[in-house]
């Protein structure tokens, strides 16, 4: 008999959480939800958070269908009972732009399921990734275009 993603409370909240950031890499939406509880809280400190599992859900699939990638680098993890700290550079994608920047996240994790997830990041920090980014898929359409 297989267990559900993020079912077993007894699975370390730590691994709840690099599983959870590993379905998002391979942009498995459904995977990914299984580990969120029904009352999950998600948020991109200051914007709004997204209150319960149909407001994430909704998130993640927008991410899904406009990016094409997403990887989590995770530097440091950590974990006291049931909160996991992460230090961990962020990579989205979308065609040929490409941003990376740092992530602190907090997540909490109650039998087994993420009921909090809250990244804190320099916005500064994300606009300028953006720009190099969209810079850097510029030049590489028009080199592709003039083929070299």
């Amino acid at each position: 008999m297989s267990e559900t993603p993020g079912a077993a409370s007894s699975t370390p909240p730590v691994e709840v959480v690099r599983a959870f950031l590993s379905a998002l890499e391979r942009l498995d939406i459904d995977e990914a939800l299984a580990y969120a509880a029904d009352d999950v809280v998600y948020q991109n400190v200051p914007v709004k958070p997204a209150r319960g599992k149909r407001a994430f859900e909704k998130q993640m699939r927008f991410m899904a269908k406009y990016g094409s990638g997403f990887e989590a680098r995770l530097h440091h993890i950590a974990a006291d009972g049931p909160i996991v700290l992460t230090e961990r550079t962020d990579v989205l994608a979308a065609g040929p732009w490409k941003a990376e920047f740092w992530v602190c996240g907090t997540f909490e994790v109650r039998e087994g399921k993420i009921v909090l997830w809250r990244d804190y990041f320099d916005w500064t920090t994300v606009l300028a990734a953006s720009a190099r980014g969209g810079a850097r898929a510029v030049v590489s359409t028009i080199r592709a275009r003039l083929g070299r």
